[in-house]
């Protein structure tokens, strides 16, 4: 079975232009996550928190997931791309070689709740064209069980030994993005690739691993082989993130992830210059 080798506490902080959130890992030591580089969860009922939401700003050299649980958030991009991302919706965008984008907040009130996890790309995908996807919510696969609804993002995986397919299948790290929502206290059982990177982050409620507490807003990262098996109370929310690292060097500065220090020297060259999207 897959046991939990560390567990990390998500840590507020803040964003874009003052956006209040929580980090769940991310800005050191990244290597261990690998082929993920970053975990934020925003939440809050104060449009205060989120109003100014995230102005224009670049990425190169990975992809940016957003998926929103409740609200709506506009992206736009130096593509063109103009989308809304809405309850239960998806956004998938490759920077590659380099995007220019914003995200902001489409509503002065209410509750804005979602969560935006960066994904690797390896060397040699790393300065392919900018793409921009974005996934309806009645557009994502959706599995519905005794007690159990599984919210397929991307990957596929067997649950309880039934076949998970989700939204997005990815060549090279296979990330595997699924939302369990609990109504029903049960054990779930979770097939994962052998020697894929596996995290469980708890975003309602808590789980139990073996004879571990996961709370909510933890993070467990797993040992890469066996079986996971855990257990889930009623009214419980988390979500499993799992992929095939890329083990290769990470070098970051900012919104610029690349492989040595000589290529973000280039990154920030380029956006300086005006050539990062070129």
């Amino acid at each position: 079975m897959r046991t939990i080798v560390e567990k990390i506490v998500a840590r507020a902080t803040s964003d874009g232009a003052g956006v209040k959130l929580s980090r769940v890992f991310g800005g050191r030591q990244t290597e261990r996550f690998d082929p993920f580089l970053m975990l934020d969860e925003f939440g809050s009922e104060q449009a205060d928190d989120y109003i100014a939401g995230f102005p224009p700003h670049p990425h190169r050299g990975f992809e940016t997931i957003t998926y929103m649980l409740q609200g709506k958030m506009e992206h736009q991009d130096h593509m063109g791309n103009i989308g809304l991302l809405q309850d239960g919706g998806l956004q998938w965008m490759t920077a590659g070689k380099g995007v220019i984008h914003s995200e902001m907040p489409k509503q002065t009130e209410g509750r804005l709740h979602g969560f935006q996890l960066w994904l690797n790309l390896a060397s040699k995908d790393k300065l392919q064209p900018a793409r921009y996807q974005d996934i309806h919510a009645h557009d994502i696969p959706m599995y519905k069980f005794d007690g159990l609804q599984i919210t397929a993002l991307a990957g596929q995986a067997n649950v309880n030994a039934a076949s998970i397919s989700g939204a997005v299948q990815k060549a090279t790290t296979e990330p595997i993005y699924f939302d369990f929502s609990v109504d029903k206290t049960q054990v779930i059982e979770i097939d994962i690739p052998e020697n894929f990177t596996a995290l469980i982050y708890v975003y309602a409620g808590r789980v139990q691993i073996g004879e571990v507490v996961v709370n909510q807003q933890e993070l467990v990262r797993l040992s890469k082989t066996g079986q996971l098996s855990l257990e889930a109370p009623q009214n419980s929310g988390f979500l499993l993130i799992a992929g095939k690292p890329l083990n290769e060097p990470i070098a970051q500065y900012g919104p610029f992830v690349m492989n040595s220090q000589s290529e973000i020297d280039i990154a920030i060259k380029d956006y300086q210059n005006g050539v990062l999207t070129d």
